[in-house]
């Protein structure tokens, strides 16, 4: 039975006022429930009963396909974004393009990659304010040039970026993808990309410690598994007093046994996810951003992001004049509206759950600040 939009959005319970999905995405009941379920089964002991908790690898990586189109045996859970990304540009050889502008998870790893290993280099795109798109990287690729790294979602922006023409623009090169920002609620064509990295904790709210790396064919083939653990190799169990080597497939990117609680977070969140289709949760999610933007032009508040829908995501972010930075933090902050202040811009997400009271107290808190600037 397929889940109804109205109904997915009833499992959360955050705080009105809470619009900073982009950083946290507060857990819902389904999550909750796993979570506790398994929590309990570690508390207990019972013979016999850890068992479920080694289901949990297939059963994330199924839910992790049935999103992206990868293979099983292409995917590999992570922890978190970061070390995904750290597993492919240190496994890396060759240039990499990326904006200095990405989120530090891509430039630090590059940059780490090359100072450790010297056989990586970064190659720092010119973007459009930050910006990744075709038109902009087409002239500044060469021959060197091995892969392109660039997230789904622009952090500062919340810009979307053009998955399928990027592909055409950079030809066979690898495509690397953080794609945190969008993984779960935008419908991207992750069958382009070569990488695609993302994190759990934001927009799928499945909390912290939860995450995948997914490796195409040739991403295999072209990375070589520099960080990889007693438990990535072919060999099912432990091998004792032998070095093996890493498995050919994404298993090969295991440092550890993993967090098996976070796996079942995860794996429910994802699974609840697909039962009420990304493309369902996408068309709610554009209809509170544009509600958000409304909001801000109302306040004659500068929009950075972009208004089309299909060149954004969640993420909403306006910028005052930097005088009235101090004034508008204090006012969403009087009014418990949740949000990211950061570098000159006030970054808000919404989700399907973010209801009217939400966009109330937003409203409320920019009347606020409206009449305190207008006093200054």
């Amino acid at each position: 039975m397929t889940l109804g939009i109205d109904d997915f959005a009833a499992r959360f319970h955050e705080e009105p006022g809470y619009l900073d999905f982009a950083s946290a995405g507060p857990m819902g009941d389904t999550v909750r429930a796993e979570m506790d379920a398994f929590t309990s089964v570690l508390s207990g002991g019972r013979f016999g009963s850890f068992a479920s908790f080694y289901e949990q690898d297939a059963r994330v990586r199924d839910a992790i396909s049935a999103l992206t189109g990868f293979r099983t045996d292409q995917i590999a859970f992570q922890p978190n974004t970061t070390q995904g990304l750290m597993h492919t540009l240190f496994g890396l050889t060759g240039g990499v393009a990326l904006s200095p502008s990405e989120f530090p998870s891509l430039p630090y790893a590059a940059v780490r990659a090359q100072q450790a290993l010297g056989v990586v280099t970064p190659q720092w795109l010119e973007t459009d304010h930050g910006r990744v798109t075709p038109g902009n990287i087409r002239d500044q690729l060469d021959s060197s040039t091995v892969a392109v790294a660039v997230s789904l979602v622009d952090f500062r922006t919340g810009h979307l970026v053009d998955l399928e023409g990027l592909r055409q623009v950079i030809g066979d090169r690898l495509l690397i993808v953080d794609a945190i920002q969008g993984f779960g609620v935008v419908d991207a064509p992750y069958e382009v990309a070569d990488v695609v990295v993302a994190g759990g904790q934001k927009w799928v709210r499945a909390g912290w410690g939860t995450g995948f790396l997914a490796l195409s064919d040739r991403a295999l083939d072209h990375l070589t598994p520099v960080w990889s653990g007693f438990p990535a190799s072919e060999r099912v169990g432990l091998t004792l007093d032998e070095v093996l080597a890493p498995a050919s497939d994404a298993r090969a990117y295991t440092v550890s046994n993993p967090d098996w609680i976070a796996m079942a977070r995860f794996a429910a969140a994802l699974e609840e996810i697909a039962e009420v289709g990304v493309a369902e949760i996408n068309a709610r999610i554009a209809q509170r951003v544009s509600d958000i933007i409304d909001v801000a032009d109302e306040f004659a508040l500068p929009v950075l992001s972009p208004r089309a829908e299909n060149e954004r995501a969640g993420i909403v972010v306006v910028e005052p004049d930097p005088d009235q930075l101090t004034v508008l933090s204090a006012a969403l902050h009087n009014h418990g509206v949740s949000v990211t202040t950061r570098g000159g811009t006030v970054r808000l997400s919404a989700h399907v759950s973010t209801d009217a009271d939400s966009l109330t107290l937003l409203r409320s808190a920019l009347l606020s600040f409206a009449t305190a600037s207008a006093a200054r």
